[in-house]
């Protein structure tokens, strides 16, 4: 297979190719403030739920799957590339270094990354969504939890296989939060029996948009779907014919319904500002064979969700597309 560059960043960061804009976040509401918000949005769209500030639990254990034990510690939202390197017609010259990106934006310490974007397809010989889920110790040590989540076989079939330590690439597109892994306060959310339209993860981000407005406000971290299923796509291999609608992009994608337990990591921001921000995305990997790309859940009689965040300080983006579109973001 012909291979490609691997590239890291930045116009700021002197001796790096691709440009970056690292910013502090404009509004920090505080994690006392995000759980009175999304106590009462959440309230309107499930029946039963819970929002607390409370010591984040061991995440590294197994019920979690972390490759870290919290959320604490630096946190902040990092964004590599964007839908414009894969929409209408793939670059497949994107390829990114999570290890060095992260390194080069967190500076001395133990780091962990965890989101969702597109895998390193050189690694499966195919297009594939990726789970990143990542520490980089101090010593640049790499535990890799991470998985890639393909489309298989004449059935179609989703094949959800874990990426090695040795690979720290990502295609594309990526969406990270990244941290410290120190333990410390987080929101912890539990979410029973949807009564509402939106999906768990567009529910947050409309309710903290809509209290603060034009303050932008991030979070990062972990939920899990505990009962239920939910509806989620696994890309296939590269188009060979430009895609320029959603409607060309559905018949492109393939969908599953998938049962929990499902692990899934991703940010969401309240706007995208001049970044071309991804306002959310969130990829889910399982003990079994699924994993994909989160929408929605389609069980909302039996739903239950669980999740972990933390408030982003700042932003980071990499390599954002000079020109852009808005359709492939859901």
């Amino acid at each position: 297979m012909q291979s490609f560059p691997t590239y890291l960043c930045s116009k700021f960061w002197v001796g790096w190719v691709l440009s970056v804009q690292d910013m502090e976040f404009f509004f920090d509401c505080g994690l006392c403030e995000a759980n009175r918000v999304l106590q009462s949005i959440l309230t309107r769209n499930f029946e039963n739920v819970t929002v607390n500030v409370s010591q984040c639990p061991n995440l590294s254990a197994s019920e979690y799957g972390l490759m870290d034990i919290g959320l604490g510690g630096c946190p902040t939202l990092l964004e590599l590339g964007g839908a414009p390197y894969l929409l209408p017609k793939v670059q497949k010259d994107k390829l990114y270094d999570i290890k060095a990106i992260c390194r080069k934006s967190m500076g001395e310490g133990k780091i962990l990354a965890v989101g969702a974007g597109a895998g390193p397809y050189p690694l499966r010989n195919t297009n594939c969504e990726g789970i990143f889920n990542l520490s980089i110790s101090a010593q640049d040590e790499i535990k890799n939890g991470s998985y890639t989540a393909k489309i298989t076989g004449l059935q179609e079939d989703c094949l959800l296989e874990p990426i090695p330590d040795t690979e720290t690439r990502c295609a594309l597109l990526l969406n990270l939060y990244v941290c410290r892994g120190e333990p410390g306060p987080v929101l912890k959310i539990n979410c029973k029996k949807r009564t509402g339209h939106m999906n768990f993860i567009e529910c947050i981000r409309k309710g903290l948009y809509e209290k603060y407005q034009d303050k932008c406000v991030g979070l990062g971290g972990l939920f899990l779907l505990k009962n239920g299923k939910a509806h989620q796509h696994v890309m296939r291999d590269f188009s060979r014919s430009p895609i320029h609608t959603e409607s060309e992009l559905n018949q492109w994608l393939k969908f599953f319904e998938m049962p929990g337990t499902l692990h899934a990591v991703g940010t969401l921001v309240t706007h995208e500002h001049d970044l071309d921000l991804r306002l959310q995305h969130f990829h889910s990997f399982s003990r079994t064979k699924w994993g994909g790309h989160y929408h929605y859940d389609t069980t909302p009689d039996t739903i239950e969700y669980e999740a972990y965040f933390n408030v982003a300080e700042r932003i980071v983006r990499v390599d954002k597309p000079k020109t852009t579109h808005k359709f492939g973001r859901d």
